[in-house]
């Protein structure tokens, strides 16, 4: 699991720490995981930085995988007005007792320059670009590889996963686990498009990817389950099958009468069915209910926390900051360029009864 996150001169922050330390609440344990949040929503005013936290999270995904890195999300690139020349990332993964701490800056989206990679306290990998100081290559099995990663633009995460023969010992194992992690993260929106970091390679059409998967029936029942009561059918079209509404033998297709919180439905269903078959690793799902009514934004909390994956959620939505759904320490408020668990903003002891919504909407998290 994420355990802290941080970033330098990236967009709009100078200098930002996101901690997913848990307090000590005794209820809706639920949502802890190992001493972690594992739900977190996040709230913050328009231009806040709420996309941009995720876009920073996520901009490991460029170059530990082959996955998809959307590149304008990244334009703007370095904090304007600009006192550096390079981004800073740091990231501390949590397994279980074990720690993972990576470092790394880079001069933009896909120029990496120097990384720093400790399990456990101990640096096992390490290359410093900026100052062309020797390559550190301390994981069993890593020792012999060329010291040229140093002149590369590859990552020296990539470079060792994909050239070494490493031992089958416990801090490879780490390692490897750590690596899985970064390939099982997922970030999407669906404010107008499929738009999504990592996990996949390409885009689907989402009605076609449902009816050659079988899922026809199974999207209705969650439809219906969501509040959206509907029967679909799949028939055949002018060239493929298509995804329709099915009014007792008469059929209109979906995104012809879908509404865009269905349409928004649909979308998330796709990703959902990923998220379960694929094992995800760690979800952040920006604006998830912009088109949603407040109960069905509930829901697909609810949905999501009965997942094994990390999950972390931005919304302008106050109707669900409860301790119902969550509790204090997993709503994070991004302000002024910081970003806190709400709990943390206030010398107010936050009690189960307490409605937070309320004391949020009274400028108590200040």
């Amino acid at each position: 699991m994420l355990e802290k996150f941080s970033t330098k001169n990236f967009k709009n922050f100078a200098d930002v720490v996101l901690d997913f330390t848990a307090s000590d609440y005794q209820f809706n344990n639920d949502s802890i995981k190992n001493g972690l949040v594992n739900n977190a929503i996040i709230y913050g005013e328009n231009a806040s930085g709420k996309s941009n936290i995720g876009f920073a999270i996520f901009d490991i995904v460029e170059h530990l995988t082959n996955k998809v890195s959307t590149s304008f999300a990244y334009k703007h690139y370095l904090k304007k007005p600009n006192t550096a020349s390079i981004v800073e990332f740091e990231y501390r993964f949590k397994f279980g007792t074990d720690i993972v701490v990576y470092e790394y800056s880079k001069l933009d989206h896909d120029k990496l320059s120097d990384e720093h990679l400790s399990i456990n306290n101990k640096e096992f990998l390490s290359v410093q670009r900026s100052s062309d100081k020797d390559v550190c290559f301390a994981l069993k099995g890593s020792e012999g590889l060329s010291q040229d990663i140093s002149k590369s633009g590859i990552s020296i995460i990539q470079y060792v996963k994909n050239n070494a023969l490493l031992e089958d010992n416990s801090t490879n194992k780490i390692f490897f686990k750590f690596y899985e992690f970064v390939q099982k993260m997922l970030f999407f929106r669906s404010l107008n498009e499929n738009m999504f970091l990592g996990l996949e390679s390409g885009a689907a059409n989402l009605d076609e990817d449902i009816i050659s998967k079988g899922n026809v029936e199974n999207f209705e029942s969650f439809l219906n389950e969501a509040g959206v009561a509907c029967k679909l059918k799949a028939i055949q079209g002018i060239s493929n099958k298509e995804l329709v509404f099915d009014f007792k033998g008469e059929y209109i297709r979906f995104f012809d009468i879908a509404s865009q919180g269905t349409k928004a439905l649909i979308l998330f269903y796709y990703w959902y069915q990923r998220i379960q078959s694929e094992q995800t690793s760690f979800i952040f799902i920006d604006e998830f209910d912009a088109f949603y009514h407040h109960s069905l934004s509930k829901f697909i909390v609810q949905k999501l926390k009965q997942t094994d994956a990390q999950v972390i959620f931005t919304t302008h939505n106050t109707s669900i900051m409860s301790n119902d759904l969550l509790r204090p320490d997993c709503y994070f408020l991004l302000k002024e360029g910081q970003i806190n668990a709400i709990n943390k903003l206030t010398d107010k002891e936050l009690r189960k009864a307490h409605n937070l919504e309320k004391l949020y909407k009274s400028s108590l998290f200040a």
